[in-house]
């Protein structure tokens, strides 16, 4: 199969092109069209338990399977949220995490499942208690809101990323979280918070915009019912 993303930046979508026999997995309502010869269908990816488990990450329960069963074609993918898509290569032996809301597609060897943080991940990263992991080898794509960016992190040095702009890390990267500035106060009134240390060397995608705060501020620009 051959993927290309198309419209990049914020409203990047996923075009495929499947050979007959082959198919492909996003998150459920992903399909935004498709050639006659593509089957679309819902499937509990991991069974009940999986599919519980991705909605404790913030993920859809279901995921659909586009399938060329009567001959190639293309279909083409979207994410729900405002933002970029990008590629990440799984190689079979390295388990990827990817932040709430951020699976996009997939091939369809590819294990999704999820990860319980310890208490003081789980209460200050911004990503919850769970967050999903993807295993073996093939294609991954991720979403964000906004554009994504990769970092890379040689060995020996830290860097800062706020904790609502994590998209996808390797789960072998050494992280902390911790407060932005050495004070608590300064930490909030800078509007930072608590912010997340990676150790490198590592290989981390964030993304540029913070959903939370761009929630924040269109409530602020809401006029209230009188």
């Amino acid at each position: 199969m051959n993927f290309e993303i198309i419209a990049n930046g914020t409203f990047a979508a996923l075009k495929v092109e499947l050979n007959q026999g082959e198919r492909i997995k996003a998150e459920s309502g992903a399909m935004v069209s498709m050639d006659t010869t593509i089957e679309v269908e819902g499937k509990l990816d991991g069974g009940i338990l999986g599919g519980l488990g991705r909605m404790l990450a913030g993920e859809t329960m279901f995921l659909q399977t586009l399938s060329a069963n009567n001959g190639d074609g293309e279909v083409i993918l979207a994410p729900t949220m405002l933002g970029d898509i990008v590629e990440i290569n799984l190689d079979g032996d390295t388990t990827w995490n990817i932040a709430k809301d951020g699976f996009f597609a997939g091939d369809m060897n590819l294990t999704i499942s999820t990860k319980m943080q310890n208490l003081s991940k789980g209460l200050f990263s911004g990503e919850g208690f769970f967050v999903v992991k993807v295993s073996g080898k093939g294609k991954l794509f991720a979403s964000s809101f906004g554009s994504i960016v990769r970092i890379e992190i040689e060995a020996g040095k830290d860097y800062i990323i706020d904790n609502h702009h994590l998209v996808a890390w390797p789960e072998t990267t050494k992280i902390k979280i911790e407060k932005a500035s050495k004070a608590w106060l300064s930490s909030f009134t800078s509007g930072e918070g608590l912010v997340t240390r990676v150790s490198g060397p590592a290989q981390v995608y964030i993304q540029t915009r913070n959903v939370k705060a761009f929630g924040s501020w269109m409530g602020g620009h809401i006029p209230l019912k009188k």
